[in-house]
C-alpha cells in the first residue's frame, strides 16, 4: 500500500497533493491548495511545505537551492538570496559581533517570514481536518 501526501493549507482542511513515492522522486512539486500555491519539498527524509512566492519580493522559491545553515535545512530564494528555514519559515542572515575577535559570523532569526503548512501522510484517499502551524496575524 502506497501512502499520499496530505497538506493543510490557509483553509484548514487537508488538500491531496499526491503519492509519497512521486514526491520523494520529483523532490518537488507545486500545487495550488486552496487559493495558495504551496510547494511541497522532499529533503534528507523530511517532507517540508511552504508558500512558493518568497515573502520578500515574490520570487519562485521552487527555483531555489537548498542548503543547511547551522543545521537547519533552509531554502535560499532564487532573485535576492534570502534564507527561509523549511521548518519554521523565519528569515536568516548572517551576523558578526564586532566586539569578539577574531570575527566569526553566526546565522541569526529575522522571525518567522514565510508561511509553512503542515505535511500529513495519509494511507488513505479521503481528506482529513487538519490544523496550520501557527502564523503571526499581521498588524496594522
Amino acid at each position: 500500500i502506497s501512502s499520499n501526501i496530505d497538506v493543510a493549507a490557509a483553509s484548514r482542511h487537508t488538500h491531496f497533493i499526491g503519492k509519497k513515492e512521486n514526491i520523494i522522486q520529483d523532490r518537488r512539486v507545486v500545487k495550488s491548495v486552496g487559493e495558495r500555491d504551496v510547494l511541497v519539498i522532499y529533503h534528507q527524509g523530511d517532507f517540508y511545505a511552504i508558500d512558493v512566492r518568497c515573502y520578500h519580493s515574490g520570487g519562485p522559491l521552487q527555483e531555489g537551492d537548498i542548503e543547511d545553515f547551522d543545521g537547519r535545512p533552509s531554502i535560499v530564494g532564487p532573485w535576492h538570496k534570502y534564507k527561509i528555514t523549511l521548518a519554521e519559515g523565519e528569515g536568516l542572515y548572517q551576523a558578526v559581533d564586532p566586539s569578539v575577535k577574531p570575527l566569526k559570523p553566526t546565522w541569526c532569526s529575522k522571525g518567522v517570514k514565510q508561511r509553512v503548512h503542515t505535511v500529513t501522510l495519509s494511507n488513505e484517499d479521503k481528506y482529513r481536518n487538519t490544523f496550520l502551524k501557527d502564523w503571526p496575524k499581521k498588524t496594522k
